[in-house]
């Protein structure tokens, strides 16, 4: 996804600015996991970061500033999508993916804080509708090719797929409680493929194959 022109902190040369900018970007993605949203503070992400302070002000002027930047260069740098040749095996190695990260002892508790600030935040929540569109958006192709193989109907969605299979893995991270392991993720998969091949997620104009 390409970063806005002109937005705090993404412009991305390299040499030290790129190096202050992945500093900086490590250390509010640590204080985010370690205190949530409300413990993220800009000189405290500075210090740790061993920048300047004035430069991190200037740059992405405010949490929230820090935090889309973060969103922006955690989608520049998700694993890309995996094709295994087989609609329930793409969605499979999707899903587990999902669960790797949301179980994970520094990005499980980002991702919460993330997606409490994003709820009373909407530049925080316009940059997390960013991220997924972006994800959404990388894996859906391999829905379209298995609507080519057969595999699915004509006129089923991708972008609906993809969200099926990620959607009950972070209702248990954020609402139920329960275990986001891979036996859960592996039954994600197992029911987006099985609605997708039922046509569950076709539209019978067609339309949703072209939406990202």
């Amino acid at each position: 996804m390409a970063a806005d022109a002109g937005a705090p902190g993404t412009v991305r040369p390299g040499g030290r600015t790129a190096q202050v900018r992945a500093a900086v970007l490590r250390a509010a993605g640590d204080l985010l996991s370690e205190s949530g949203f409300a413990g993220l503070d800009l000189a405290d992400v500075a210090r740790r970061a061993d920048v300047g302070r004035t430069t991190v002000y200037r740059r992405w002027g405010t949490p929230t500033g820090l935090v889309a930047d973060l969103l922006r260069d955690m989608a520049e740098q998700s694993l890309p999508r995996t094709e295994t040749g087989s609609l329930r095996g793409d969605l499979r190695e999707n899903a587990l993916l999902v669960q790797r990260t949301l179980s994970d002892p520094r990005q499980g508790p980002l991702f919460r804080a993330v997606i409490a600030a994003a709820a009373c935040d909407r530049r925080t929540s316009a940059a997390l509708h960013r991220f997924y569109a972006t994800r959404i958006a990388e894996w859906a192709p391999c829905v379209v090719a298995a609507v080519a193989r057969g595999e699915a109907p004509e006129g089923t969605d991708p972008a609906e797929v993809i969200r099926a299979v990620s959607a009950p893995l972070y209702y248990r991270m954020l609402a139920s409680g329960d275990p986001v392991d891979e036996a859960a993720a592996v039954r994600a998969a197992e029911a987006a493929a099985a609605a997708a091949r039922a046509g569950a997620y076709a539209d019978p104009t067609g339309e949703g194959q072209d939406r990202p």
